[in-house]
């Protein structure tokens, strides 16, 4: 059964920034950027079960972020970064420059907010 990746001239903003909006897709696309080529799925250490896993990849492919392919028992994931930089230029580059805040100053900041410090 063939993947589905959708063709440039498809991808959605909504849908690739619902997809970078989860910590652990997020993570997924930090490694993918951080390393030249194309990786394989397993290479990434997650912190969740294989099926959570499964799920995070396929959101990635499906919003047109990741491109996959078998590589004999393997499934070799590259980022989609020409395509990503030709449809939404810059959005790529923003995301994966912000910082995400910790749990902790997150909890800090919403604490001053509501205080008005």
């Amino acid at each position: 059964m063939a993947m589905y990746h959708p063709h440039r001239d498809q991808l959605l903003v909504e849908d690739v920034l619902a997809a970078l909006g989860h910590p652990v897709r997020l993570h997924i696309v930090r490694e993918l950027a951080a390393s030249p080529g194309e990786r394989t799925c397993g290479s990434l250490p997650l912190e969740v079960t294989k099926a959570t896993a499964t799920f995070h990849w396929r959101v990635l492919r499906e919003s047109g972020i990741t491109r996959e392919h078998k590589a004999g028992r393997y499934k070799a994931v590259e980022l989609r970064r020409d395509d990503l930089g030709t449809r939404f230029p810059g959005l790529l580059d923003a995301v994966l420059a912000a910082t995400s805040p910790t749990l902790e100053d997150g909890a800090d900041q919403r604490r001053s907010s509501r205080s008005g410090v």
